[in-house]
């Protein structure tokens, strides 16, 4: 995607042209690694349906991530150059998308430029976060360590996501296929039956009545029904990943109360995680918490988040400006981020605070899986009933009635 700009450089220089980029940010990350100061960035021509819709099934997984990180800092451990490193990943990677990142980076750092702004540069797969950190390794040199924590941060975040998402797919999946043969039922059985009670006199039920008038109107209508849901579903995927649909899913996450249950002690351990190990990488409090907010995933704790970014930098602990916040922070987090400040061990303080809410996520999605199947059989068993019922209650007035 082609984007234009006006920028000025270190040198208030006016400067115009057209920029390379995969989104917004992306070329923002470019023209800044070039010492220029943003005036005017728009895209140079609006992206089509079919560029979004490959956008759903391109991109770098997060298993993708896992692997690359890992092998990165096994490399670096070995003691191979950072070059020959990404020279060896780059044969090595299997996605595409991450393959061409990974050959960038390595162009740029064979070029001169350094392995945070060739990072920077790749902005729509590599998180601020990461690059942070590496840039803090590349001040005190100790990037193979580095790489590590990264590594194992990016195996913890995928275990953490892939828990979460464990405990609400088993749900999805078994509601899904109640009503795909609920569906067939009233589609296909109903229709069939409706003429036999309505020759027969034996005045039906108002279950039934809906049950057979449903059924009717899908048999006849069907393809409109799929169509206007294929539609309905491109038309939610699409704003969902609007900004205000990702803020509006961001909200829900936590204002429903089960699916907060689960969001809440994975936001915090990945919050604290992230914390942690910027701290120890010797990055301000305040900048951490800006690249905390990016990693965090919600728009929702990237503005809070910021929030107290600005807090911090006017002076207030940070233990207080989180506390500022007790709907998105239970109370537990402020008082032991004051016992870190007091004590000078903020990031050992962070690490606990993310041991602590990982093993509640770990208890939390573990009791959610053992009480969603028996609440997902009473709720099918009531369905299916109401659906035998529709059927039952005219039968008996017909075997009533002779």
């Amino acid at each position: 995607m082609k984007f234009k700009y006006q920028a000025r450089n270190k040198e208030g220089e006016m400067q115009a042209g057209v920029v390379d980029a995969a989104n917004r940010d992306s070329a923002v990350n470019i023209l800044s690694s070039h010492e220029l100061f943003i005036l005017k960035l728009e895209a140079a021509e609006k992206p089509h349906w079919y560029d979004r819709l490959s956008g759903y099934f391109s991109g770098v997984k997060r298993n993708d991530m896992v692997i690359f990180t890992r092998q990165l800092a096994t490399l670096l451990e070995a003691r191979l150059s950072l070059n020959r490193a990404l020279s060896t990943l780059e044969e090595q990677t299997q996605n595409p998308t991450l393959k061409e990142a990974v050959f960038r980076i390595s162009q740029d750092v064979d070029s001169g430029l350094a392995f945070s702004q060739a990072l920077e540069r790749q902005g729509e797969i590599f998180s601020p976060f990461l690059v942070s950190l590496v840039r803090s390794a590349e001040v005190t040199g100790n990037l193979d360590q580095v790489a590590k924590f990264i590594a194992d941060f990016t195996e913890r975040e995928a275990t953490l996501v892939s828990k979460a998402r464990s405990a609400m797919i088993y749900p999805m999946i078994v509601i899904a296929l109640f009503l795909l043969v609920g569906g067939l039922m009233v589609a296909v059985v109903f229709p069939q039956i409706g003429p036999i009670f309505e020759n027969s006199g034996v005045e039906m039920p108002l279950l039934s009545r809906v049950m057979i008038g449903s059924g009717t109107f899908l048999s006849q209508w069907w393809f409109l029904f799929l169509i206007g849901f294929v539609i309905l579903g491109v038309m939610i995927a699409d704003y969902i990943r609007t900004p205000e649909g990702k803020a509006f899913t961001d909200d829900l996450k936590v204002r429903m109360p089960l699916v907060r249950k689960v969001f809440l002690p994975v936001t915090i351990t990945r919050f604290a995680n992230a914390a942690a190990m910027l701290s120890k990488g010797g990055v301000p409090v305040a900048q951490a918490m800006e690249i905390v907010g990016e990693t965090v995933d919600n728009v929702l704790y990237r503005d809070l988040l910021h929030e107290v970014s600005q807090d911090v930098r006017q002076g207030m602990a940070l233990s207080d400006a989180i506390a500022k916040h007790p709907d998105y922070f239970p109370a537990l987090v402020p008082q032991m981020l004051a016992v870190g400040e007091t004590t000078g061990q903020l990031d050992e303080i962070l690490l606990r605070i993310s041991n602590f809410y990982g093993r509640e996520a770990d208890s939390v999605v573990n009791n959610l899986v053992e009480l969603i199947q028996p609440v997902l059989m009473i709720g099918i068993g009531l369905m299916v009933g109401l659906l035998f019922a529709s059927i039952l209650m005219p039968l008996y007035k017909l075997t009533a009635a002779f």
